[in-house]
């Protein structure tokens, strides 16, 4: 049987529940930790994890023996437990349904590894909402008749 050959660089973009902002800076560092073990054990590799209070990037070497959406599933219902069990939000804490999936090639990877370890520093100058329809607006993906997140600002 020959071996597959690939080479998939997916970028992840989810948030809580309502947008709200529950990713603490407390914690979050253990969060990170918990997803990148997710990404490993599923034979996945980890490049970048980052975001802000009220979302995340992960940004994956895919294997494609398995979809996103299952992959995706598994971070947000695993590292959800996680949160719960080891009582980390003061609040009650849900990742919201839909994410954001955004392709990107081998020349790309320091580029995207640098923006989202730099997401603090990005979101001084542009809003969860403005970075995510650029990211629509730049990979051509329609945004008018498709329920992405509730924006509450």
């Amino acid at each position: 049987m020959a071996d597959v050959f690939s080479q998939l660089y997916i970028h992840l973009v989810f948030s809580p529940k309502n947008r709200n902002s529950l990713i603490q800076p407390s914690w979050e560092e253990r969060l990170h930790e918990y997803i990148t073990g997710i990404v490993q054990e599923r034979g996945h590799k980890l490049l970048a994890i980052g975001g802000m209070p009220d979302h995340i990037h992960i940004f994956v070497g895919l294997k494609p023996s398995e979809a996103i959406s299952d992959l995706v599933r598994e971070i947000k219902t695993a590292s959800n437990d996680f949160v719960k069990n080891e009582k980390l939000a003061s609040v009650k804490f849900d990742w919201q349904n839909g994410y954001g999936t955004f392709s990107h090639s081998r020349s790309q990877l320091d580029a995207v590894c640098k923006y989202i370890i730099n997401q603090k520093e990005h979101h001084q100058k542009r809003s969860f909402r403005e970075e995510f329809l650029k990211f629509c607006d730049d990979f051509g993906i329609e945004t008018g008749k498709k329920d992405f997140f509730e924006w509450f600002e």
